[in-house]
């Protein structure tokens, strides 16, 4: 089913975060970026259609106002990754996996379950994190637990909230394939928060280009990233060229 969004506005005291944001509806198996600079709205975006703000507006998952929904049943719906990744930092890396996995459905862990939690470490290639205390990780490490801890969910949409910011090119790669890889096998709708617009050209089937808590575009990676608004928004002068495997590659250069 697909993910509409409408009209949303919401405001910090005085001052306004999101404009009338909205976009037309997000196809299940595909994944969207959401791209703009800091302080553009982008984590605002993401905990309203989560509903963990009230915002004003619609968001429509299917013939569904989420609105309607108790904030047990939209969770159980949309499953959103923030960008800081918080746990009892006396907790081990299987037991914050496997709260993920029970927070909506009881605490009484099956075998059932610690498979699950031991398949979701090892496609994420964290299996040898399994014990280590949250304490004890690094940012990235952090970070891909985080990403695991979502994709253990069952939901019909996926938010993630720059989920390679503190990852080296490498498991950046690997976490947008494994995140692209799981929106396509689930049939769901996904949203990743980027700020590099290669990974986003190179991940995502949509753009939506979000500034100042405005939708300003959304379409296609070759059309959106050679429209003038790119370069207009990030304030650097922006070139798209073809990679050797037709892929597309984004050239930015600073005015200064």
């Amino acid at each position: 089913m697909t993910l509409e969004v409408r009209d949303l506005n919401f405001a910090y005291g005085p001052r306004p975060v999101l404009r009338n944001a909205g976009f037309s509806p997000l196809k299940p198996g595909h994944l969207t970026a959401l791209i703009g600079p800091n302080a553009s709205g982008k984590s605002t975006l993401f905990r309203a259609i989560a509903g963990l703000l009230k915002a004003t507006g619609t968001v429509t998952l299917g013939q569904t106002d989420l609105a309607t929904l108790s904030p047990k049943a939209r969770l159980s719906r949309v499953c959103f990754m923030p960008q800081f990744f918080a746990a009892n930092a006396a907790l081990t890396v299987f037991d914050v996996v496997m709260m993920a996995r029970k927070n909506l459905s009881g605490w009484r862990a099956t075998s059932e379950d610690v498979d699950a939690v031991a398949e979701a470490l090892h496609s994420a290639r964290i299996g040898h994190l399994s014990e280590a205390y949250i304490s004890e990780l690094s940012g990235g490490q952090a970070q891909m637990v985080s990403v695991a801890q979502a994709l253990i969910r069952k939901s019909d949409v996926y938010l993630f909230d720059e989920p390679t910011s503190a990852l080296d090119l490498n498991h950046q790669l690997r976490v947008l394939s494994q995140i692209r890889s799981a929106i396509a096998k689930r049939n769901a709708v996904g949203i990743v928060a980027l700020h590099d617009l290669n990974l986003a050209a190179r991940f995502a089937d949509h753009l939506i280009l979000l500034r100042q808590g405005e939708v300003l575009a959304e379409g296609t990676p070759h059309d959106i990233l050679r429209r003038p608004e790119i370069a207009e928004t990030y304030g650097v002068d922006i070139y798209v060229t073809t990679g050797p495997k037709e892929d597309l590659v984004v050239h930015a250069y600073s005015h200064a």
